[in-house]
């Protein structure tokens, strides 16, 4: 069945590229919709989205992310990801509190809205403990605290920047991980392929220049990404995970061995694609098919 899908983006990546040459061997009709050219009418839906299937988020920016997949959902358009999903995984305090709700094993974190109280978060970790931005991505502005004189420095520039996040400060424990995490791209909780990031700095992350290799994950980590997955409301998801020292090696094992860390919703996966063996791209758009599909059989049954 050829299906018109629409791709929302700001700039075309490596990411896109394999994504819309994959729709476009399968002769699939693809509606790129440049979200910075693009107005969003309250009361109308326009025209360029309303014979769309489904339409895929793939904005740079969380803040376009949110509206336009509002927006979507308000027209009664198909979205990958939804708004839900988007708004939760778009903000660390929310995505923490999800995991935790959800009972995904996280790491130990405070949030504070002062230099003060944030200053007491930290001594509560001891060092060193991480300070993160709440809305960010690829490892930016994120700090490794090692002393209570870095701890005051970082603490006075955050508060001096203009933005109301930057005066959200969300303490976590630093997690002694061996030298790599992981990274699993899921769609609703289903792996379709797995690695892992070796970096000799502490972030790990491949836009920072880590190392990749393919990870194969284990039953545990299949049980972790599913209900991390469920837990945002489910999705093209990026789950990153952390070993524990009983994952690696060094201490007897115990019950668990993985953490997860952050839940991604506009996740990339270029990286990923040249570490592993599996068609990501083919994989994700059979994963499309099938939730295009879905929404139309849904549709089918409301107007009848």
């Amino acid at each position: 069945m050829t299906l018109q899908i629409g791709i929302l983006y700001s700039r075309i990546r490596k990411d896109e590229k394999l994504l819309l040459e994959e729709l476009r061997e399968r002769d699939h009709e693809v509606e790129k919709i440049d979200v910075r050219k693009q107005e969003f009418d309250v009361g109308e839906i326009p025209e360029e989205f309303s014979e769309l299937d489904i339409v895929v988020d793939r904005c740079l920016a969380t803040s376009r992310s949110l509206y336009a997949t509002k927006f979507l959902e308000a027209y009664g358009v198909p979205v990958i990801n939804s708004h839900e999903t988007a708004e939760i995984c778009a903000d660390k305090v929310k995505n923490s509190l999800a995991l935790e709700e959800a009972g995904v094993p996280t790491p130990a974190t405070k949030v504070a809205f002062t230099k003060e109280t944030a200053m007491d978060a930290i001594e509560s970790f001891g060092y060193p403990c991480v300070l993160k931005p709440v809305v960010g991505s690829w490892g930016r502005l994120m700090a490794k605290i090692d002393s209570p004189d870095a701890a005051e420095a970082i603490l006075e520039h955050k508060a001096t920047l203009g933005h109301y996040e930057h005066k959200v400060f969300y303490v976590q424990e630093f997690v002694e991980k061996p030298g790599r995490d992981i990274r699993v791209l899921a769609a609703d909780g289903e792996p379709i392929a797995g690695m892992v990031r070796s970096s000799d700095h502490w972030i790990t992350n491949a836009a920072k220049g880590a190392e990749t290799d393919v990870f194969e994950p284990d039953e545990e980590a299949k049980e972790l990404v599913q209900k991390a997955s469920d837990a945002v409301g489910g999705g093209l998801l990026g789950i990153d995970l952390m070993e524990t020292a009983d994952a690696s090696g060094s201490e007897p094992e115990s019950e668990q061995r993985y953490t997860v860390h952050e839940v991604n919703h506009t996740v990339e996966f270029k990286a990923l694609d040249g570490a592993v063996d599996t068609d990501v791209a083919g994989t994700v758009v059979d994963w499309l098919e099938t939730k295009a599909a879905a929404a139309a059989d849904e549709e089918l049954e409301v107007t009848h």
